[in-house]
């Protein structure tokens, strides 16, 4: 791969005696990594070592990485857990830096290469030291204390413990999402696998609840298919992790943790008891025979290795897919993303016209290669990822491999340029953001937060307001704004002027301005159709058979009381939001502040019937939400025979719109 040709390139590796006594003959400064077999070389100052070569470009400035448990002369370094890099110049120690402290080891890198210099060229004396640290007890040690002869894993600074993703959330394809949440929420992930217990395994672990009625039913469940496992601390100075950790999780009981915990993970993804999504330990004792269970060498990880760790950073990145290898290659390259270790947190297939590939490639329109790239780039539909993992943009750059095709192919056969290469087409088929500040503008420009109208409608505000509005907040929309208002006849005509003179309008706006409903502003990318697919279908029928967890599904009484409205499109929205809400503006994180430009995107040919005669589809989706809150008067409504009775011809209109709706659609429209 290019990464690893570049780490090759960057730090000469020793393995033995031979090769140390050589690596002491060289010239200048060497900066050598000191590692143990089992952990490998520090990859979280890489970046930085190659930032510092790459700036100097000095051919006395060398780096290399040397195993302790093969060399005689790092015998003493054997067993030392922290990362530890050793100055020499002349084949003499100058100087040693323990932990992976970035901005210590620049400055050292910068004096230590200076001291050199004038050794060798104005003879100065070389200043030669012993490495103190070897005398003295290393401040960050494995604590290991004795309680009914298990192991309690803590460091001295930190704590550790367990946490199971289940299969039931692993075979739902929610590993990743509640990996990243985990992450957001700041815990820290020290080690992470996936595991199927076998049927004994899952009695060992388990064995303190024996004695529970339901043990065999959740021995069966926890063998039943993959785990993901991880060892989760917090960072240094917060409270102990347990705790914490069982808080974010949620109660065991799945209907407990929705009701007094609705933002917990076990609410979120768990569906039942045993189904509860998540595992935590309850307490310290139990977090050492877990940890011992899973991770047996566990006790032999340091703290500073721990933080070398984290000292990479989790980001963001955007990744495209373009349209001549989308289709036929789209499997394989997502494949090969998962196997580097990226999470797919956002991806998006869409069809960009000109402007838009003018406006992402700006900086490009000069190039020779731009008119080769806009007509591939406006071919077809684009594959949009939003690619998580520890410094993202770097690790995707070097999978990527380099821009140049014959590059490529030449100098990294292996990377995915070279791999998924057109033979005819000079444009590389793959891009990636080329700087975190690159990612997180080209990320916005394809997953912008949206905003769109949502308003639970007056037959089901009365009965299910709290269920809904926590069902939106699950959804993981922001509610951005909020306001509880009963439409007058005038607000009611003007909000759906579209329908004026159609069958349904009067009694739709009798309907409407019967009493309070609750209007909301909803934030989220694409939030749109996100909202769209949370209502379900117009016909609560319907949606009980193609979306039986949908709003409607659950909420809605008949395709007239279907208990909520959405916008069809994006500039519905906007109108609606402002009508309703007046100037207000809102962020792209959700907060009202100041409304962002919105990037109009042409979603991909199989989905177009969603998005375009957007006048046509618009009309037909207000008109069926008309129609359908129209006559959805509670029964005991005072104003039920006078205002919300349809007469047959409505019916005959709602049913004709439904229908023709569906028709070009695909789908149910706003209602």
């Amino acid at each position: 791969m290019a990464g690893k040709k570049k780490e090759i390139i960057l730090q000469t590796t020793i393995l033995n005696q031979e090769q140390w006594d050589e690596m002491l003959a060289t010239t200048g400064l060497v900066v050598v990594d000191v590692y143990q077999a089992w952990c490998g070389p520090c990859k979280a100052v890489i970046s930085l070592f190659r930032k510092i070569k790459n700036e100097l470009g000095d051919n006395l400035l060398h780096f290399a990485v040397a195993e302790v448990d093969t060399i005689d002369s790092l015998q003493k370094y054997r067993g030392k857990c922290e990362p530890t890099f050793l100055f020499y110049g002349g084949g003499q120690l100058v100087a040693a830096v323990r932990g992976a402290n970035a901005p210590l080891l620049q400055k050292i890198i910068h004096e230590q290469l200076v001291t050199e210099k004038k050794v060798l060229e104005e003879g100065a004396e070389r200043k030669v030291i012993k490495d103190e640290g070897l005398v003295e007890e290393e401040e960050e040690e494995v604590t290991v204390l004795e309680h009914s002869e298990e192991e309690d894993l803590v460091t001295a600074n930190k704590a550790y413990t367990v946490a199971i993703i289940k299969p039931d959330a692993v075979a739902h394809g929610k590993a990743d999402e509640i990996i990243m949440k985990v992450q957001e929420a700041g815990f820290e992930i020290f080690s992470h696998e996936e595991r199927t217990l076998t049927e004994e395994e899952a009695r060992d672990f388990y064995q303190h609840r024996a004695g529970e009625s339901n043990f065999e039913e959740l021995i069966r469940f926890m063998s039943s298919g993959p785990c993901r496992v991880l060892i989760i601390s917090k960072p240094e100075g917060t409270d102990d992790v347990i705790p914490l950790w069982r808080e974010f999780i949620g109660p065991t009981d799945v209907e407990v943790a929705k009701q007094e915990q609705p933002e917990s993970l076990r609410a979120q993804y768990g569906t039942e008891n045993i189904f509860n999504a998540i595992h935590g330990s309850d307490n310290k004792d139990q977090a050492s025979r877990e940890l011992a269970f899973f991770f047996p060498n566990f006790g032999a990880f340091s703290e500073a290795q721990h933080q070398a760790r984290q000292d990479e950073r989790v980001e963001k990145t955007l990744a495209l897919i373009r349209p001549d290898i989308l289709k036929e290659k789209k499997d394989d390259i997502l494949q090969k993303i998962t196997e580097a270790g990226f999470m797919i947190a956002m991806q998006k297939e869409v069809l960009l016209t000109e402007q838009q590939i003018y406006e992402f490639y700006r900086e490009h329109i000069e190039e020779d290669y731009f008119p080769a790239l806009l007509q591939n780039m406006t071919s077809g539909p684009v594959l949009a990822l939003a690619l998580a993992s520890k410094n993202a943009v770097e690790h995707w750059r070097n999978l990527l491999g380099p821009k140049d095709v014959t590059q490529a192919k030449e100098e990294a056969p292996e990377s995915l340029r070279a791999q998924f290469a057109v033979e005819t087409i000079p444009i590389n088929q793959l891009h990636g953001s080329g700087t975190p500040q690159e990612a997180e503008k080209e990320l916005k420009f394809f997953f912008s937060r949206q905003h769109t109208l949502a308003v639970i409608k007056p037959d089901a505000l009365d009965e299910h307001r709290d269920e809904i509005v926590q069902k939106i907040e699950e959804g993981g929309f922001v509610i951005s704004q909020m306001d509880e208002k009963t439409l007058s006849r005038e607000m009611a005509e003007e909000f759906y002027k579209e329908h004026k003179g159609k069958p349904f309008f009067d009694q739709l706006v009798d309907y409407m301005s019967q009493g309070p409903s609750l209007m909301m502003i909803l934030s989220k990318e694409n939030a749109v159709e996100e909202w769209r697919s949370l209502m379900g279908p117009t016909d609560p029928e319907e949606a009980k058979q193609i979306a039986p967890d949908s709003l409607r599904a659950k909420f809605a009484k008949n395709i007239l009381q279907n208990a909520l409205h959405g916008s069809s499109n994006q500039t519905q929205a906007m109108e609606k939001i402002h009508f309703v809400f007046g100037d207000i503006n809102i962020g792209a994180d959700g907060i009202v502040q100041g409304i962002e430009p919105d990037l109009e995107k042409v979603v991909c040919p199989e989905h177009r019937d969603e998005s375009e005669d957007t006048l046509l589809e618009a009309e037909t989706v207000e008109t069926t939400e008309k129609t359908a809150t129209d006559n959805g008067t509670p029964v005991d409504s005072p104003t039920e025979n006078s205002q919300s009775t349809l007469n047959e011809s409505s019916l005959k209109s709602l049913s004709h719109v439904t229908a023709e709706e569906s028709k070009v659609n695909g789908e149910d429209g706003e209602d």
